[in-house]
């Protein structure tokens, strides 16, 4: 018979994940603390935007197998998919991780099986199972487990279903528990391992990225140095055999890529020597971006700034550095400045400029920055960019690229 699965949290990966588990006929509760986010989920809407996830909400709630709670109900297995952001010291910030599982506490009982899948410092689980037995002294058996998530937004349903996963137990019976719970919607291999090198996978997954997206950054800012087509440089560097350079950009965001480094470098700072440089190429390359733009706008230039959200196709503004990079330029050159982005509706909070549409942005001169490649983008006619100063930060236009 299917566990009964208790989230923690029902954002961009417990509500995917708490809709997808229901679809496939588990009994899900769904536990947020924030009063509105259950309002708007209990009338079928999705807080999020994420393909199939509100239609497979809605079909949750019509089939009485997801329900929404304050607190969580008991259950067989746990999940915890709350956020681990940072704190202003660039450490990780766990009371959210923490708090969670305070509030399982009361509804644990024996044998259950406890999976954290927030994005988590490395020992993060062993100190979670602390706590909890702490709490919970008259429990025997309690099985914890760590499960990192690899998906990508814009395809989290999908990729929870088809990537590998890995889940780490603080015992081998946690670890076998894990990969059986997995196991009922993962269609991908589901790897067996130990806690703290589960936790350190997800790290240096992300951080791996972030070391490659700052190397290209490195070599976008030399390659303009010396007057040459990083993009054409890393195409047929790429042609070799081993070598598979990312994408320059603006910098990198979302909560992964932008943040996992600095977990994965705080478990051993004296030995992490590569992922700070790796963030400090990250903030030059923003830096860089804000100059050239601030050069256009002390010009008298009018900035069109397209894209907020920090990857193409998606709505996700986390850590995203289009939005810092345009919210920098509207406080410095105010009323200089407008934003466009075709999958938001309003302006993000503290933006500083208007999130116009597209013919309005372009109806009036003005220099283009490119900071995220909406598909949307790629369509504006090129007779429209004629004349203007163009600063393409993500090579959507690269061979009309001046200013």
């Amino acid at each position: 018979m299917p566990p009964r699965v208790t989230i923690l949290g029902l954002g961009y990966i417990g509500l995917p994940t708490a809709a997808l588990l229901a679809s496939r006929g588990l009994r899900v509760q769904g536990v947020d603390t924030n009063p509105a986010v259950r309002a708007q989920l209990a009338a079928g809407r999705a807080h999020i935007a994420e393909p199939e996830v509100e239609a497979l909400l809605e079909r949750g709630l019509r089939t009485g197998l997801l329900s929404l709670h304050e607190t969580p109900p008991p259950a067989e297995v746990f999940l915890l998919a709350v956020p681990t952001p940072l704190g202003p010291d660039r450490a990780p910030v766990l009371e959210h991780v923490f708090a969670a599982a305070r509030a399982i506490a009361p509804a644990l009982a024996e044998d259950n099986l406890v999976l954290i899948e927030s994005t988590s410092p490395i020992g993060t689980t062993a100190r979670v199972a602390e706590l909890l037995r702490a709490l919970r002294p008259d429990l025997g058996a309690l099985h914890l487990a760590y499960g990192p998530e690899r998906v990508l937004p814009g395809r989290i349903m999908t990729e929870l279903v088809e990537n590998d996963r890995v889940a780490g137990g603080l015992t081998p019976e946690a670890t076998r528990r894990a990969v059986a719970f997995y196991r009922h919607f993962v269609r991908g291999a589901v790897l067996g391992t130990d806690a703290a090198t589960a936790e350190m996978v997800k790290l240096a997954e992300n951080a791996f990225r972030d070391v490659n997206i700052a190397f290209a950054n490195e070599l976008s800012l030399i390659a303009e140095a010396r007057g040459l087509d990083v993009w054409r440089v890393i195409a047929l560097a790429n042609r070799h055999p081993r070598v598979n350079i990312l994408r320059p950009g603006p910098g990198v965001g979302g909560h992964c890529i932008a943040v996992d480094p600095w977990f994965l470098a705080a478990a051993a700072p004296e030995a992490a020597r590569l992922i700070p440089a790796a963030r400090a190429v990250d903030a030059a390359k923003r830096a860089h971006v804000i100059a050239r733009a601030a050069a256009l706008a002390e010009a008298g230039e009018r900035l069109i700034c397209l894209g907020l959200a920090f990857k193409a196709d998606v709505e996700d503004l986390r850590e995203s550095p289009a939005l810092a990079i345009t919210a920098a330029l509207a406080q410095r050159f105010p009323g200089q400045v407008v934003a466009v982005d075709p999958h938001l509706a309003a302006p993000p909070e503290g933006l500083g400029a208007p999130l116009v549409a597209l013919e309005e942005a372009f109806a009036a001169p003005g220099a283009v920055l490119v900071l995220t490649d909406h598909a949307a983008f790629a369509r504006i006619p090129r007779a429209w960019l004629a004349g203007r100063a163009l600063i393409d930060t993500r090579g959507l236009f690269r061979e009309e690229e001046s200013g």
